[in-house]
């Protein structure tokens, strides 16, 4: 006890000696009180040692004393302990590592150019040496996209990590090195899970936008991604060289449609084929970019002429809209003052990272201008790990919160966010949190209590890969050899903290799916196990009814991209088709029945009477069996072998071959033979009569009906509205907002296939869907007779 408090003591004085003032400001109080505790034991003057090993043990010591309490004040009361305490706990060597950290996404509409701005990125700071466009007429494709589909559509359909450094000049024009980890995302809804995933794990994002639509509908579910996930984003307005380019529309959208104060804190120089750079509306200075692919910064203090009365105004308006968000700005304001650069540098900082402002830039990633300026604001105004909430679970203390602090010092904790086949095995994709993962050290899965060895620990760069001896910290890898599903936690053994994992979407559509050949069985179960694996949006099952391999996501073009994979990547041909409803039958009328079983063979026969009645539950629930026999005419062991029987009979109705619903059957009365009777007889004459009675009683086809949501633009009411009347839809409510519609509406699930493709093709690719079943209801007369004709067809031709 007493050598402990030494410890304590020494680190508490040392700490003291060399931090007092940088921390004593601001520090929290658990902490401060946790080593004032300890500090009375010796006299500040005892704990510093002159020898130099001395001090370097005394400052390791420091270091574990401080970040043990702040672990425990994590533990203990999560809510109390704020992020600057943990900034200010830091070790100063760990600290400059983290504030020149940023983990980014870069998330967008389908084309608003998320995968060029990346391209440019990467250029910029030295990651690639020459720029390849998404559909260029090199064949080549941009580096993001690594995957032969991606290039071939030109689309994005696996987010994509990768790291870089970029090199900032400061206000004092010294150069400064910042690590970013930079995943580019795909645009599609169908691709939705790459962005939640992305975003679950990342610190910050830019939100691309086009200069010409500006927020679409995909920037809105990505708008719902970043809201759900609390992720700071700045706004990059794209394509400002296109016919119609309008930012500043752009940024009224932002604000309006997305409910987030925004502000442009550049104005663009020319617009169109004449746009030529940009205005920083905090310095007041023209920024141009020259060379072959723009890679020279030119600034100048020359505004030009025509756009000084613009830049006041919108620097007017970018202080009005920081003065709403945040009390420092908020008070010069109404003192009358002008902010400093430096003020309003740190109050755009302070409320992007409160998720309370997005500060808006603009630029052409096409044509190689403004980008850098972009990346200099993910530097400024987007957090290092170190400044980011992130919660987890402490399994130990029955899932209570807890805090997770970026020092490399405490026990490891990581996400495995992505999953990915590679040549060499399963790729793991790791989000560290907290502590640091080193090759060869064992890791536990808080999901399965397994212990695994870590074999190899790589960065990845798109399909390419560098490996490297350890991770700190709030940085992003990628491990082989470790396996696990998308979601899991990781932990040194040390905490049993598990984190909550990403939100998966349910899925909208379904298609019957069997390889060609049946030899190609093996690979085709290896494809289906993998893809399900890496993507939860991907699901698979057998229809117990028909038999039939289903796999649902999350559109067609996501069902075809799996399709496609399969026969690129495992050579298996396969044939798809629309799955077999779930149909389901019932009877309408009620109808007595009186069934007598008979048979004699020889020996003891067969021998049951079963009498009373069958009617409609009224409701197209669960079936219900009532046996009202008096006198014991039938014993109870009978009793419940009808009961089975007519179980057996609801499983299978004799119309489709469906599960029968909201059909009770009565027994009143029957009869049994002294030798022939058994439950055999009794279970065989209940189904008989089932049968013969639910023919009698009027019987009928019921589908599955879907509650179904649509959302486009209004300028596409009338096609919808056109769309859903020639499905026999029900239209049951319609929302109409300023600019978006949302029609909800029962809709039949056989009338819903190649839905999706239709309604892209009605509102140009900016309606979006989405279905849940909602309940039964009888399908019309023309459907039930063509399919009660192709049952009774197809079981004719099974008994030839």
């Amino acid at each position: 006890m007493r050598a402990t408090g030494l410890i304590r003591a020494q680190a508490a004085a040392l700490r003291s000696a060399t931090n007092g003032a940088r921390l004593s400001c601001r520090q929290s109080t658990l902490i401060r009180a946790r080593c004032a505790s300890t500090a009375a034991l010796r006299p500040a003057s005892a704990a510093i040692v002159q020898t130099p090993g001395a001090k370097l043990w005394s400052a390791r010591r420091w270091q574990s004393g401080a970040a043990a309490a702040v672990l425990d004040a994590a533990q203990q009361d999560p809510s109390q302990l704020t992020q600057d305490a943990i900034v200010e706990n830091l070790d100063p060597a760990e600290w400059d590592r983290l504030q020149r950290v940023r983990n980014i996404g870069i998330a967008a509409h389908i084309d608003s150019g998320k995968t060029t701005a990346t391209e440019r990125v990467l250029f910029y700071t030295g990651r690639i040496k020459e720029i390849h466009e998404v559909r260029g007429k090199d064949a080549v494709g941009a580096k993001m996209d690594s995957m032969d589909l991606e290039r071939e559509k030109g689309i994005t359909i696996q987010s994509a990590a990768t790291f870089c450094d970029w090199v900032k000049k400061n206000d004092k024009g010294e150069e400064e090195k910042y690590h970013f980890n930079l995943i580019d995302t795909p645009g599609h809804i169908d691709f939705t899970i790459e962005v939640e995933r992305a975003l679950r794990v990342l610190d910050g994002a830019v939100m691309i936008l086009c200069a010409v639509s500006g927020v679409q509908s995909q920037t809105m579910t990505v708008d719902r991604q970043m809201k759900r996930y609390n992720v700071p984003r700045i706004s990059f307005i794209n394509k400002m060289d296109r016919m119609g380019a309008n930012p500043f529309k752009a940024v009224e959208q932002i604000n309006q449609k997305l409910k987030i104060a925004a502000a442009a804190i550049q104005v663009p120089i020319g617009s169109e084929d004449n746009f030529q750079g940009v205005v920083d509306l905090i310095r007041m200075k023209a920024i141009y970019n020259d060379g072959p692919r723009g890679e020279i910064i030119r600034e100048t203090d020359e505004i030009p002429a025509d756009l000084v009365d613009v830049c006041k105004q919108r620097r007017g308006m970018l202080i009005e809209s920081l003065a709403d968000v945040d009390e420092e700005i908020a008070d010069i304001f109404l003192e009358g003052e002008e902010p400093s650069k430096e003020q309003l540098k740190a109050a755009i900082r302070r409320a992007t990272i409160n998720l309370k402002f997005t500060p808006v830039l603009m630029g052409s990633a096409l044509a190689d201008k403004s980008v850098q300026p972009m990346l200099d604001a993910v530097v400024d105004y987007l957090p290092n790990p170190a400044q980011v909430e992130n919660m987890a679970l402490d399994k130990k203390r029955k899932e209570a919160p807890v805090k997770l602090v970026s020092y490399n010092s405490l026990p490891f904790t990581g996400l495995a966010f992505k999953l990915e086949e590679s040549n060499y095995g399963q790729l793991t994709y790791i989000r560290v949190y907290q502590g640091s993962l080193k090759k060869g050290m064992n890791v536990y899965n808080a999901r399965t209590d397994k212990r695994v060895k870590i074999p190899k620990i790589v960065r990845m760069h798109s399909n390419d890969m560098e490996e490297v001896q350890e991770i700190g910290a709030g940085e992003i890898c990628a491990v082989f050899g470790v396996d696990c599903a998308s979601g899991d936690t990781f932990t040194d053994g040390k905490l049993e903290y598990t984190m909550s994992s990403m939100f998966v979407p349910e899925a909208v559509i379904s298609l019957s799916i069997q390889p060609k050949h049946t030899k190609d069985g093996g690979n085709f179960s290896k494809a289906m196990s993998r893809f399900q694996r890496e993507d939860p949006t991907f699901r698979v099952h057998v229809d117990s009814e028909s038999q039939q391999t289903i796999i649902s996501g999350m559109g067609e073009l996501h069902l075809d991209i799996y399709v496609e994979r399969m026969r690129r990547e495992y050579k298996v041909e396969v044939i798809t088709g629309q799955p077999q409803v779930a149909y389901r039958e019932t009877l309408t009328e009620k109808v007595n029945f009186d069934h007598t079983l008979k048979k004699q063979t020889g020996g003891a026969g067969d021998y049951a009477r079963v009498i009373g009645h069958m009617e409609p539950t009224g409701s197209f629930g669960d079936n219900t069996f009532e046996q009202h026999v008096v006198g014991g005419t039938i014993s109870e062991k009978y009793l419940f072998a009808c009961e089975k029987g007519f179980m057996d009979s609801c499983a299978k109705g004799p119309l489709l071959g469906h599960k029968i619903l909201g059909t009770s059957m009565h027994l009143v009365d029957g009869a049994t033979h002294m030798t022939d009777s058994s439950e055999h007889a009794f279970r065989m004459a209940t189904q008989q009569a089932f049968r013969k009675a639910f023919r009698e009683a009027r019987p009928q086809v019921l589908e599955p009906v879907m509650k179904t949501t649509i959302t486009a633009p209004n300028e596409f009411q009338g096609n919808i509205v056109g769309l859903l009347n020639k499905r026999n839809s029900t239209i049951n409510d319609t929302e109409i907002g300023p600019d978006d519609f949302t029609i909800y509406a029962d809709c039949s699930l056989q009338s819903m296939f190649g839905f999706s493709t239709q309604l892209r093709a009605a509102t140009q690719g900016k309606g979006e869907f989405s279905m849940e079943f909602s309940h039964y209801s009888a399908a019309p007369p023309q459907l039930q007779r063509e399919l009660i004709a192709n049952y009774e067809k197809a079981q004719a031709e099974k008994k030839k």
